[in-house]
């Protein structure tokens, strides 16, 4: 696991290749196994491989999202707060599965946060979610992925990269 957090980077550049359909079912049973809490599994999600739809997700945030035109696939992680009153986190835990999935099938990803973002001065980005994608008001969208073949290489992250400074026992503020 630490050696797949270590390789695991944001990939913001892919070829323009399509991502396998049975990859994209694998990745999602791994979102549909995500722990949440008193399994009230309030997630839902939106696999989106429309070219102009993933333009339009592109421009659904004021900064940020740019390069996910460029993108062969974006899964939208929507949670339903009737369902769980930490579906925040219940997304999130999600959403990184999704991720670490991707990786291991040899994917770059990106999340895209769209809780609390906007799209412009008037309209959230989650509005304007909603209405591309056709999403019930009762469901919130909390963030995206985008990802596809990695047309870009970062260097995987080295023990040095770790901030151990922010790792303290028993009680805050005592090291080693």
């Amino acid at each position: 696991m630490l050696d797949l957090l270590m390789k695991r980077r944001s990939i913001r550049k892919y070829e323009k290749r399509a991502v396998e359909p049975e990859k994209i079912e694998q990745i999602m049973k791994a979102a549909l196994l995500a722990p949440s809490s008193k399994k009230s599994q309030p997630w839902e999600f939106v696999v989106v491989t429309e070219p102009e739809l993933l333009k339009k997700l592109s421009q659904s945030r004021e900064m940020g999202a740019a390069f996910v035109k460029e993108a062969p696939l974006a899964i939208v992680i929507l949670a339903d707060p009737a369902k769980s009153n930490v579906w925040v986190e219940d997304a999130a835990i999600a959403a990184t599965l999704i991720q670490l999935e991707a990786e291991i099938l040899g994917l770059g990803s990106c999340w895209i946060q769209v809780r609390n973002r906007s799209c412009d001065e008037v309209r959230s980005t989650e509005a304007v979610i909603h209405e591309m994608l056709k999403i019930p008001q009762h469901l919130h969208v909390a963030s995206f992925i985008a990802m596809g073949y990695p047309a870009e290489t970062k260097q995987p992250y080295s023990e040095d990269d770790l901030p151990e400074n922010r790792v303290f026992v028993n009680r805050y503020g005592v090291g080693e």
